[in-house]
């Protein structure tokens, strides 16, 4: 039953893979854009209480690794309209950075831009089965990108509002 496109039937059977694609399901293209930008002001929130939101970050990598492990099963591997990894990689991105709109803005786009061009090592995480390389590739590129912003909010904050 691999296929790139869902049927709703197994939407509704099988919980997992509503939490894997519900932000996505109204836009097909540019999906992962668009189920981060929905939670965009989440991630500027949680970058407030830093301790919480890395706690927060690894219960949901482990719970996004099951779940696109299962939601693999029915939409293939690593199919565009599972969000959930987004959301982690995205977390990544903004996590121990200053609350900012701003700096959540180039988060987003530096972490969309470090996914979608996916630097070494993050093509080859890819192929860790079950599950992991789906969210590993995201975790990665919202690594490259946290660590780019917080050089750059280092060397340039006036640049950022801070």
């Amino acid at each position: 039953m691999k296929n790139s496109k869902l049927k709703l039937a197994p939407l509704f059977s099988q919980p997992f893979l509503a939490l894997a694609i519900s932000l996505s399901r109204p836009v097909q293209w540019q999906s992962g854009s668009f189920g981060i930008y929905l939670l965009l002001p989440s991630g500027l929130y949680m970058g407030t209480a830093r301790y919480l939101m890395l706690s927060f970050l690894m219960a949901l990598s482990l719970v996004a690794v099951y779940i696109c492990k299962k939601a693999e099963h029915y939409l293939g591997e690593d199919a565009g309209s599972i969000v959930i990894d987004e959301l982690c990689g995205f977390f990544v991105a903004t996590l121990f950075l200053p609350y900012s709109l701003m700096i959540g803005l180039y988060a987003f786009v530096l972490f969309r831009v470090f996914d979608i061009a996916k630097p070494f090592p993050i093509y080859r995480s890819q192929r860790i089965p079950n599950g992991w390389g789906v969210v590993l590739d995201d975790v990665l590129a919202g690594i490259y990108a946290n660590i780019l912003l917080q050089i750059l909010i280092h060397i340039y904050p006036r640049f950022f509002g801070l």
